[in-house]
């Protein structure tokens, strides 16, 4: 874990309430993993009192960039800053995403800011060659105008499934409903899902993982103090014990965690 002062290079809104940062934070950048998080302090003062944590949406050697939505008074006062100033920053914490092995089928699954560690995760599986494995990306959102990165996205060498709920893009409907469809056909292969997104989608998730035995991985947001473990205010029931997800987690097998005790 490193604290540094990360320098903002932009900040720009990138979707209706949605915005994107790059820091300047060398030696975090050159540590992060996908599915690990930053923990930000929005303000030099003590209001709002604890950080905030984020997604790291890419590292290169030198910069890092996060996605963020405004919800609250820590993000509102984040999305005013500009070019030049810096921020305090905790990182890279957590744990990442691990593709075990040789898959032939990775599905990732985003919903809405969820696309955040999964476009960083297709980014670096892409930029380690070979890979043999055959990578989907799901993506949903409520309307085109949602869709976070999206030209991004369609310069990745992946296969890639937009769902918009208001039919305005690719299938209409909610993404787990398209990544339903889909399921049967890639049962016949080795297969690792990585998702992130709403709870519900990751409840659903979870739920098909144990019941077509197949292995899956997601990352859970939760509500952090400290953001490295000492403080357990983030902590949730796991199959066999409590975990907390600023250090147990972020990202956690499905079946590490008690589904039915999570709201």
């Amino acid at each position: 874990m490193i604290q540094s002062k990360g320098e903002i290079l932009f900040n720009q809104e990138v979707a209706p309430s949605c915005w994107k940062m790059q820091l300047l934070a060398p030696e975090i950048a050159n540590q992060a993993q996908p599915g690990q998080f930053v923990h930000l302090r929005c303000t030099e003062n003590y209001s709002p009192l604890l950080r905030r944590p984020f997604s790291l949406h890419r590292a290169s050697e030198r910069k890092i960039e996060i996605l963020y939505q405004i919800i609250g008074q820590g993000t509102r006062l984040l999305a005013e800053k500009v070019q030049g100033e810096t921020v305090d920053l905790l990182g890279p914490l957590g744990r990442a995403f691990q593709v075990k092995g040789q898959p032939e089928i990775i599905v990732l699954v985003a919903g809405g800011v969820g696309i955040a560690p999964l476009y960083f995760l297709a980014e670096t599986l892409l930029k380690k060659p070979p890979l043999n494995s055959k990578l989907i990306l799901f993506y949903g959102v409520k309307s085109k105008e949602n869709l976070l990165g999206y030209g991004d996205l369609k310069k990745l060498r992946i296969n890639l499934e937009i769902a918009t709920e208001d039919g305005s893009l690719g299938f209409e409907g909610e993404i787990l409903q398209l990544f339903q469809s889909r399921l049967l056909s890639f049962l016949s292969q080795s297969l690792q899902v990585f998702a992130c997104g709403p709870l519900g989608m990751l409840k659903n998730i979870a739920s098909l993982s144990l019941k077509y035995n197949f292995p899956a991985q997601v990352s859970l947001e939760k509500t952090m103090g400290c953001g490295i473990g000492v403080c357990r205010g983030c902590v949730i029931k796991g199959s066999q014990g409590y975990l907390r997800v600023c250090k147990e987690g972020p990202v956690f097998p499905v079946e590490d965690i008690d589904w039915a005790a999570i709201s």
